[in-house]
């Protein structure tokens, strides 16, 4: 299966606080006025939501970060590479991911999909339902994500709206 993502956290990059406990574990919070982003001014269709979910703190060797990102119903990324590659896990809804070359993939709620360092790839929601994932992916110097063009109306519909789709537009 086809791994995609936005490159959330690098977008994204929320404050945090750390309050260590007695056994040395740090627990981090959002700053409340960041917790809700919006992607605008960003090579993703609008609209959609990211919510940071946490960035590792620096410094330190640790660089991972992950966010929950909502595509409302036909929003989509760019086509783009990760450094380190990512790891999506769909929460909610019907989405769509491409590899270069390859066919428009379906994915869905409990799908984990996994996208190499370095392929090219875009994702989104499907044209009638929204899609949450939550996007996991390490910086390498800084840069999770590196944009591309922008994928257009003709790609994105190459894939027929789904039964999912129809189900959707019914209610």
């Amino acid at each position: 299966m086809l791994a995609t993502s936005v490159g959330l956290a690098g977008m994204a990059t929320a404050e945090r606080t750390a309050a260590e406990t007695k056994e040395g574990i740090q627990r981090w919070k959002s700053n409340e006025a960041v917790h809700r982003l919006r992607a605008r001014g960003r090579p993703i269709g609008s609209p959609v939501r990211i919510d940071p979910l946490f960035t590792a703190p620096a410094p330190a060797p640790a660089r991972v970060a992950a966010a929950a990102v909502t595509f409302e119903p036909g929003a989509r990324t760019a086509w783009h590479t990760h450094p380190l590659g990512q790891t999506l896990i769909v929460i909610s809804g019907l989405g769509r991911a491409q590899r270069e070359g390859g066919p428009i993939e379906e994915i869905r709620p409990g799908d984990v999909v996994w996208i190499p360092p370095g392929e090219k790839h875009w994702h989104g929601a499907s044209p009638a339902t929204a899609m949450t994932h939550i996007a996991i992916q390490e910086s390498l110097n800084g840069k999770v994500v590196e944009w591309m063009e922008h994928v257009t109306d003709e790609q994105y519909g190459r894939l027929r709206p789904t039964l999912g789709d129809m189900k959707s537009r019914d209610r």
